[in-house]
């Protein structure tokens, strides 16, 4: 007679497996080894950048001093773990994650060993790309036969994985000829091509606003129409000369070329015709270079070590992902000669010192002391908290993006880290759910650190969309909140582990008695409905939606 757990016996040693395996997450003194993590442990800060980010400290302790504030104290590891992961992949970190971030011992500087990972994490090179491409390209789908923007995004992704010198993609960008599907940096051009009107080749006058704000952080397309009205900076002349640098681009059967025959002609304000505009930059004319061609020439000026707006500008984008609102405001309208924010010109002089290196400017602004603030300040000095804010003497709270909480949803309703390594399925199922749910949530758009108020359809959307109440029911392969009911081995350690996924923190005591209660004596409830009940509170809580 044959067992009567024979049948069952494939089903038991799968449950026994995902319990071994999940009780390694749960446990709360047991060491989770992430390979990966383990590997970049040499990737510890060089005393060079904690020199630069000590300087960085230095200035804007002297601003601080200067304006009678006190910084707040620093926040705790965890909360700048949950920052810098946000600001680098869009996601919080996984339970894994953090259990392997709290193996470290206290001597290592964890958070540099954090970001290091990160940055070798394709995650975050495919989300930085996407942001750099909002603003170099927008978010409009442009004309359809000639314009690919994924493989544009594709490109940037590549650029930032390898470290390649920011510079160096730049000048593709501006520069680059040949077909938009086998030179995807081509893209930057073919976006600016009306489809109703394709002979016209693309259109200077957008590609001049493009290269002016996203590159060199200058306003110049506002003077396209007519001269400047509140200084004698910028003429209309300014705007068109930069434009004419593009005046040669043209659509052929080999994609974008060059032709030397065209030329940019311009009816300016206050005239009665037409007349032809000579190729200028608005700004330091002795680094531009005298040969090669017009766009060849222009990308050369753009990224010239001694024109420091293209330095400045990336400073305050790179500033701007990390802390979530730039280090001066507007983001795309830095003075060309001051005065600049503390910190600016130290983090510019690096980055030109290190050939445009953006890894090395993301780790130096994660190093410095101003990062790791608290988001509020002690209670006796609360009445400055605004000031505070505003001079980054403490952590600006902000909103997180759309797809920020779509990634954030998503990797708190998995114990492992949805990652490259990830299941090809449990990806694929990601991508379009977490697409779907920003197209009901609302795309921030180009407009990136624009401050947004919430909207009530946002609220319902995570109130009662599809996507929390899947990512939430009671479902034991595909949901966290169910894994933990049914393996943690004590209420405490549910409890702890919901919060440790959801929120990256633990509970404070009085939460944890709350909850605990409540999973010890509910008997008419099963745990893994009180687990459901828990996931869903912590993801509609304000504290889910906002970076701190």
């Amino acid at each position: 007679m044959k067992p009567w757990f024979r049948p069952y016996l494939g089903f038991l040693v799968l449950v026994a497996a995902l319990g071994l395996a999940v009780d390694q997450v749960l446990a709360r003194r047991r060491v989770l080894e992430v390979p990966r993590f383990r590997a970049f442990a040499g990737n510890a800060e060089a005393a060079e950048i904690r020199e630069v980010a000590e300087r960085v400290d230095n200035a804007f302790d002297a601003a601080w001093k200067a304006a009678g504030l006190e910084c707040s104290p620093p926040a705790p590891p965890l909360t700048v773990y949950r920052r810098v992961s946000l600001a680098l992949t869009g996601t919080i970190p996984s339970l894994a994650e953090i259990r392997a971030l709290e193996s470290h011992s206290a001597g290592e500087d964890t958070l540099s060993l954090w970001v290091s990972y990160l940055l070798a994490d394709r995650r975050s090179s495919d989300y930085l790309a996407e942001r750099f491409a909002r603003a170099m390209v927008g978010v409009e789908d442009g004309p359809f036969i000639l314009y690919r923007r994924h493989r544009l995004v594709s490109w940037l992704s590549d650029q930032i994985h390898r470290n390649r010198s920011y510079g160096e993609w730049a000048r593709d960008l501006i520069a680059s000829s040949g077909i938009w599907t086998t030179r995807p940096e081509v893209n930057f051009v073919t976006v600016t091509v009306d489809p109703n009107n394709e002979q016209e080749g693309p259109d200077e006058v957008r590609l001049a606003a493009r290269v002016s704000r996203a590159f060199l952080g200058v306003r110049i397309d506002c003077v396209q129409c007519h001269d400047d009205k509140f200084s004698d900076r910028w003429k209309q002349t300014h705007f068109h000369e930069l434009a004419s640098f593009f005046a040669r681009a043209e659509m052929s059967i080999t994609g974008v070329r060059d032709n030397p025959e065209k030329k940019y002609e311009y009816r300016y304000l206050g005239r009665s015709e037409k007349e032809p505009v000579l190729p200028q930059v608005p700004f330091q004319e002795n680094l531009l270079p005298a040969d090669g061609a017009l766009r060849d020439r222009l990308a050369r000026w753009v990224t010239h070590p001694e024109n420091r707006p293209f330095a400045r500008t990336l400073v305050n984008r790179a500033w701007a992902l990390l802390f979530q609102r730039p280090l001066h405001e507007p983001l795309e309208s830095i003075p060309l000669d001051g005065p600049f924010p503390p910190g600016m010109e130290i983090l510019a002089d690096d980055l030109i010192a290190h050939d445009f290196d953006l890894h090395r400017l993301l780790r130096v602004i994660a190093s410095t002391r101003v990062f790791r603030l608290d988001s509020t300040l002690p209670a006796g000095r609360r009445e400055i908290q605004a000031e505070a804010v505003r001079t980054f003497a403490a952590f600006p709270l902000t909103r997180l993006r759309p797809e920020q909480v779509a990634g954030s949803l998503l990797q708190s309703a998995s114990l492992k880290t949805v990652d490259a390594n990830a299941h090809v399925l449990s990806r694929v199922i990601r991508h379009f759910q977490q697409r779907d749910f920003v197209r009901h949530y609302g795309d921030a758009g180009s407009d990136e650190f624009e401050v947004v108020p919430g909207t009530i359809p946002q609220r319902l959307v995570l109130m009662n969309g599809s996507l929390v109440k899947e990512r939430t029911k009671d479902d034991l392969v595909m949901n966290a909140a169910t894994r933990i009911a049914a393996l943690a081995p004590a209420p405490s350690a549910a409890v702890e582990a919901a919060y440790l996924a959801v929120l990256t923190r633990r509970p404070s005591p009085e939460e944890s008695r709350h909850f605990v209660d409540r999973l010890e004596n509910d008997a008419k409830v099963s745990r893994a409905h009180h687990l459901e009940d828990l996931y869903w509170t912590l993801i509609n809580s304000t504290e889910f939606a906002w970076n701190h």
